[in-house]
């Protein structure tokens, strides 16, 4: 079908002629549990002589297209029997498909609709719009508006927000607007929906522009706005918008509270977070299982470990997310063993592990150098519980074995993967030549990657460390540049850390912190306490490592030392310092992360790009294997 033509409905009742009473039996359609059932009812109805009711066989439809113990076909056969449908059956039957998601048949019927002379009614209208979406159908979804307006429901609320959803679901922003701007009333889903569709497509400033006009925001239209900066990483933003809504005296919900721990956890903000979960236990908010993972997954983040499994034991029923947040938070920890302990508890509490269970559970193996036991999951999670590997499954074997060394043998898989291997495949192999220094197979690799990412300044960095570790400066020079003739920016590398609730983020070598003249001093000082006990920086690293921090920048600048400087000064021996980085740490700040936890007796725990790193008494928990 390629458009809608706009029919001259005549009106046609919204249910036929009935009987002054229909049989009482009709009523027990409503109770009715499984076609088995229906299809006795149907059969008493056809013998009463009412197949042709609109009543009747609306609700034998109604049970038929959209229960969940339905049959759609039964649905479409009896429908057919009916000579003059009327715009509730239309309309369920349209629902019905839509359920089933076949969204062009829905606007098929549709269109049979109005061919029929049967008037589409304010029931029609989303169920039509909602299959223009799922059905990508744009020019047909542009009718279907014409058609709210010419019918009459240029003022009906619900038409119109489900018009706003459409134009977002196709990106046609300016529509969207345009349709939210005529409204002569406009209810919270107005707002909501035009707010997260702005949100959706990142453009997070227009969405606050919108909520600064709202005569008067809940809590529904402050988490539509505060998910979007926390969805496109604005951390800071959202904590300011969140101190908003507290000044409003808006109520925290769990839809805030969630949104917000999503923002703790982007930040490292470990005080914060447990200021929302102190909340969410004071104020009785339900902790349910998506909430509960929420906090979990918080804790993990912000490398509070214990918090993490005191929440975990403590809650009353633990879904298959809450085990999967466990076991993946045990694995970016380098806690590999503990990870897998936790999974074999899992499948003793008979809780059946999925997917992303497995993901985790490689991971742990690949981030603790199991691979004995990750070879021994690989086939465990397709012998015994019939889960295919995907292409994350592949990428984490890969990522085992190239840390390990064994590169032929983790090429040999990516060649062996039924289907196309993709950037985070290939990705896991490159590092692992960065790693063990495979000149030869990084290139072939690398060149791979920035054909299929030629925008990601990740991959151009890591061939270009290759090059550099093998003393082939040319070849940097010319992804540089390749780099510049492309338009590619690097990442720029930022640490915080929290303090006293606050979060304070540095960039390498800036000096825009308040405190900044005594950072830098307190930098020094600890550099050079650390050569005492035999530190010696690793200057190759900064013509290496181009990502992680530019090599014009001193070593001592790096951005993490500057955020451990500060916690130093304003911290007592024996105490936490909590540092999350965007980037990989670098070898250098490894070494002296390790060897200021000893000289220094602090705790330091550094959550990089890929894992954690907690540093004490001189060693890391990662074993020097990252």
């Amino acid at each position: 079908m390629s458009s809608l033509q706009l029919v001259q409905a005549t009106p046609f009742s919204a249910t036929s002629p009935k009987t002054h009473s229909l049989p009482l039996q009709l009523q027990s359609l409503e109770s009715c549990s499984n076609m088995s059932e229906l299809k006795q009812h149907h059969s008493h109805i056809i013998k009463l002589g009412l197949s042709t009711n609109n009543d009747a066989m609306g609700r034998v439809i109604k049970f038929c297209a959209v229960s969940k113990h339905g049959d759609l076909g039964y649905a479409l056969k009896a429908f057919d029997t009916i000579p003059q449908p009327d715009p509730f059956i239309y309309n369920t039957v349209m629902r019905g498909y839509l359920h089933c998601r076949f969204p062009r048949n829905c606007i098929h019927l549709y269109t049979q609709m109005l061919e029929n002379s049967v008037l589409p009614n304010n029931f029609t209208f989303p169920c039509v719009l909602g299959a223009c979406c799922h059905g990508d159908a744009v020019e047909e979804g542009r009718q279907v508006h014409a058609h709210v307006l010419k019918f009459g429901y240029s003022s009906h609320v619900v038409c119109l927000n489900n018009l706003i959803h459409m134009y977002v679901n196709f990106e046609f922003l300016e529509e969207a607007k345009r349709v939210f701007d005529r409204m002569l009333k406009r209810d919270i889903v107005s707002w909501t929906t035009l707010i997260s569709g702005y949100a959706q497509w990142g453009c997070v400033d227009e969405a606050l522009r919108v909520l600064e006009s709202m005569p008067e925001r809940n809590s529904v239209v402050w988490n539509a706005l505060i998910a979007a900066y926390v969805q496109n990483n604005r951390f800071r933003e959202a904590f300011d918008l969140f101190d908003r809504m507290r000044a409003e005296n808006v109520v925290l919900d769990k839809f805030v509270a969630a949104t917000m721990l999503s923002a703790c956890t982007g930040l490292g903000a470990l005080e914060q977070g447990r200021w929302i979960h102190s909340y969410i236990e004071k104020n009785g908010i339900e902790l349910d299982t998506k909430l509960a993972t929420t906090v979990i997954d918080m804790y993990f983040k912000c490398g509070c470990l214990e918090k993490a499994l005191e929440v975990f034991n403590g809650l009353p029923c633990r879904g298959v997310s809450s085990w999967n947040c466990m076991i993946g938070g045990l694995a970016m920890h380098g806690k590999g063993e503990a990870a897998i302990e936790l999974f074999k508890e899992m499948e003793r509490k008979t809780v059946a592990p999925d997917s992303i269970t497995f993901v985790n559970v490689l991971s742990a193996c690949a981030h603790s150098g199991l691979v004995k036991e990750g070879r021994y999951y690989f086939q465990y999670m397709t012998e015994v519980h019939g889960i295919d590997p995907r292409r994350e499954h592949y990428g984490c074997m890969v990522d085992l074995l190239g840390r390990a060394g064994m590169l032929e043998e983790a090429r040999k898989l990516i060649d062996e993967i039924p289907m196309s291997p993709d950037a985070s495949v290939l990705g896991a192999l490159l590092g692992a030549c960065r790693i063990h220094g495979n000149i030869e197979l990084g290139e072939q690799i690398g060149k791979k990657l920035i054909d299929l990412e030629p925008n990601n300044s990740g991959r151009y960095v890591l061939l270009a460390n290759i090059y550099a570790n093998a003393g082939k400066f040319e070849d940097v020079a010319n992804l540089r540049k390749l780099m510049n003739n492309r338009g590619v920016k690097k990442c720029p590398g930022f640490s915080v850390i929290e303090l006293e609730g606050v979060v304070h983020e540095f960039i390498a070598g800036e000096e825009t912190h308040p405190q900044a003249e005594e950072i830098y001093a307190k930098a020094n000082e600890m550099l050079e306490c650390i050569r005492s006990v035999g530190y010696v920086p690793y200057t190759e690293e900064v013509l290496q490592d181009l990502e992680e921090e530019e090599k014009e920048n001193p070593l001592y600048y790096h951005s993490e030392k500057l955020a451990m400087a500060l916690g130093v000064l304003k911290t007592n021996p024996g105490e936490i310092l909590r540092i999350t980085k965007n980037l990989r740490v670098c070898r250098d700040c490894h070494q002296a992360s390790k060897l200021i936890s000893k000289v220094y007796d602090r705790e330091i725990i550094v959550r990089d790009r890929n894992r954690f790193h907690h540093f004490k008494n001189g060693e890391c928990s990662c074993k020097d294997y990252w």
